[in-house]
């Protein structure tokens, strides 16, 4: 009899263990090198809130699991809570996807630093990032003209807002053909939600009418068609 209870006790546990193990839709695992206490949060945002839909204690042990569920493809944060050491270094946005992600990283370069994997459209996030950051760069740049100009009571160059404004519109037209070339990926819904949702509404019209479907209906394809007819009420 005893061994017909342990038999019994030992599928139960086989089975929580399983169920536990397939528990969502998105598994992410990953290492901090050099972290051995703190708690890390996985934050989604609502409305306009960061709100955590998990968290991980890390205590001696480096490495890091979470199994979540989500709808569709959208932004997550993975936010590191160091305790009594204060850094602004402390938090990676990353394109989630139902899957397996891994995320790696260390405590000294918690956000510089992050290798992130298992996602098509962290990759197309990430080659974005790449090209905008030249773009940012050269705005950066007219920025401390004025800035030096003005420190030294002197005329910034007479063609420095004409290069600002021709930049800007450089990175709007980057980021509007990106979205474009993207149409099948929930990237190009997000990039005209967050990066260029103040421009002409043909061109997020655009955007809107050349997604897939599947895109179409996903959690920031929704938003991108609430968010047009929104500014097409308000008359702009």
């Amino acid at each position: 009899m005893k061994k017909i209870l342990f038999a019994f006790a030992t599928l139960a546990l086989i089975s929580c263990n399983e169920e536990k193990s397939t528990e969502g839709n998105l598994h992410i695992k990953g290492n901090i090198k050099g972290l051995k206490q703190g708690t890390l949060y996985v934050q989604k945002i609502v409305d306009t809130a960061l709100v955590a839909i998990d968290t991980i204690a890390i205590k001696g042990n480096s490495n890091f699991e979470s199994h979540l569920t989500i709808d569709s493809p959208e932004m997550l944060y993975l936010f590191l809570d160091r305790g009594e050491t204060n850094s602004i270094d402390n938090n990676i946005m990353f394109f989630a996807e139902p899957g397996n992600m891994t995320i790696d990283t260390n405590l000294e370069k918690f956000f510089a630093d992050a290798k992130i994997t298992g996602s098509k459209n962290q990759k197309l996030f990430e080659d974005y990032k790449k090209i905008m950051s030249r773009y940012k760069d050269v705005q950066l740049a007219l920025t401390e003209e004025k800035l030096r100009a003005i420190q030294f009571n002197r005329a910034a160059p007479a063609d420095v807002d004409k290069k600002d404004a021709d930049n800007l519109k450089r990175r709007y037209l980057f980021s509007i053909n990106f979205a474009m070339n993207n149409k099948d990926s929930e990237i190009a819904p997000y990039i005209a939600l967050a990066e260029v949702y103040d421009a002409n509404i043909k061109y997020l019209d655009t955007i809107n009418n050349s997604l897939t479907p599947k895109v179409a209906k996903s959690k920031y394809g929704q938003m991108l068609t609430k968010y047009i007819e929104e500014r097409k009420k308000a008359g702009y």
